[in-house]
């Protein structure tokens, strides 16, 4: 996990190594938890002059210290999911506009089909943040120099590149991310610009100033596009145009964990999360308020947990709004009425995931969890490895994902592996090997898992 201080356009990043290869069938799954403990300070973020260490015990600021088990009443219940059905595409971060994927088919066993450089990777300046997106036959990537390339989807071959920094634009950046809807791919930059491009031949169709920098993918659906600065404010714009339709704007947060989260969109609803821990749902047409929340425990007793922005995605699911902050509130809203389900004390910066009847995710904890939708009852918990080094705890793992591909959840890690981890007791299945270590979440579309490595090299399977 890595905070980011607003004002200050440097960033730290917890460095990964490639991402494992060992067993022969698994499916992907991301969980981003970069950790600071392998960042500078602050003061070397801002180039001041080094200090003198206080004396003392040092205490890693960024462990909740809370630890999660079953609920005896349903832990070893069974668990039933719904069959997997295939999915031809994946057109935005999260997968659909609503970030409901539920149960993804894929073949039992997978194989390396192809891989790409898409251009620069992570770095010291720059960090490669944005998702592969999949529609019309191609798969979309930006680098960390806000490169957009499509790359045909069988193949691997590349069919066209765009680059979209300005050239009077040299500062490292943080970028957002892509979407596809109707023929266009939308991407939102680390330089206050969302940029719509034609997604057959790359052409740049419009740009938009937002006048702040955007760390989210875009949402795209039913003409609009949906982006969300740094700040804290929606834009809505006319996919066709670029022109404002309406904002909308949250509390301004001095610091949060890296990175935000994109809209899940659904049923004329836009529910927008802020890094403030705020949680609107708006209406499409004028972006009316409907409801709001926060996700933000009255007991919060160390230091990470007062970071209280959301980087996992929400989840429009069954006329339910599923959601996770970092402060370590998960809930279930009801859609409609904006009334508390249930929540439960569990912290995350990643998306979860839904499938039928129950909800996966990873905590700040590195626990893989399985809770009922229903109530929020747990009925497992898996610790994952924490460190490369576990004996004297050092080079600390991030995880992302995770994804649910025919009975098999997907995360990856900074350590250079991907599990593969059975959805009903939690048990570990596998590993496989990346080229480097993964940091965006993986994809799947059309029977093909897409991985996409910190050295900028995307890797499919299928």
């Amino acid at each position: 996990m890595v905070i980011e201080i607003h004002p200050i356009q440097s960033f730290c990043r917890a460095f990964g190594r490639a991402f494992g290869n060992a067993a022969k069938t698994f499916f992907p799954v991301l969980i981003a938890a970069t950790v600071l403990a392998s960042c500078e300070t602050i003061d070397e973020w801002i180039d001041g002059p080094p200090q003198k260490p206080l004396d003392g015990d040092r205490v890693a600021v960024l462990a909740h210290n809370r630890t999660l088990s079953a609920d005896q009443d349903v832990a070893g219940k069974q668990i039933l999911l719904p069959a997997p059905s295939p999915n031809s595409s994946w057109p935005q971060a999260g997968g659909y506009a609503n970030h409901a994927m539920h149960h993804v088919e894929v073949r039992d066993s997978l194989g390396k089909a192809w891989s790409a450089d898409i251009g620069s990777g992570s770095d010291d300046e720059e960090r490669l943040n944005a998702s592969p997106i999949v529609a019309g036959g191609m798969v979309f990537t930006m680098d960390a120099e806000t490169r957009v390339s499509a790359f045909d989807e069988k193949s691997g071959r590349r069919i066209w590149e765009a680059e979209l920094e300005p050239d009077d634009d040299d500062d490292g950046h943080i970028g957002g991310g892509l979407a596809y809807d109707d023929g266009r791919v939308f991407a939102t930059t680390g330089f206050a610009e969302v940029i719509a491009l034609d997604a057959k031949s790359g052409a740049v169709l419009w740009r938009k100033n937002l006048n702040a920098p955007m760390r989210a993918a875009p949402a795209a659906r039913g003409g609009r596009v949906f982006a969300v600065t740094m700040n804290n404010e929606l834009s809505t714009l006319n996919a066709k145009t670029g022109e404002t339709i309406w904002r909308h704007r949250g509390l301004p947060e001095i610091a949060s964990v890296l990175g935000s989260a994109s809209p899940a969109v659904d049923k004329g609803v836009v529910v927008v999360p802020y890094t403030s821990g705020e949680l609107f749902a708006l209406k499409i047409e004028n972006g009316r308020v409907l409801w709001q929340d926060s996700l933000i425990t009255a007991r919060r007793t160390d230091v990470v947990s007062s970071l209280s922005g959301i980087r996992g995605r929400p989840i429009i699911d069954r006329g339910r709004v599923i959601a996770i902050s970092n402060a370590g509130l998960l809930v279930a809203i009801d859609l409609r009425t904006g009334r508390r389900v249930w929540d439960r004390e569990v912290a995350g910066i990643e998306s979860p995931w839904v499938a039928g009847d129950y909800i996966f995710l990873l905590t700040t904890e590195s626990e893989i969890v399985c809770i009922s939708r229903a109530d929020g009852r747990i009925h497992w918990v898996r610790g994952l490895p924490r460190f490369e080094d576990p004996e004297d705890q050092e080079d600390p793992i991030t995880w992302t994902g995770p994804l649910l591909t025919s009975d098999r959840l997907v995360v990856a890690g900074s350590n250079g592996e991907a599990l593969a981890v059975s959805p009903y007791s939690g048990r570990v299945l596998g590993v496989e090997e990346m080229p480097d270590g993964v940091t965006v979440a993986p994809v799947v579309a059309g029977g093909s898992v897409y991985f996409l490595a910190d050295d900028a090299e995307l890797v499919a399977y299928r």
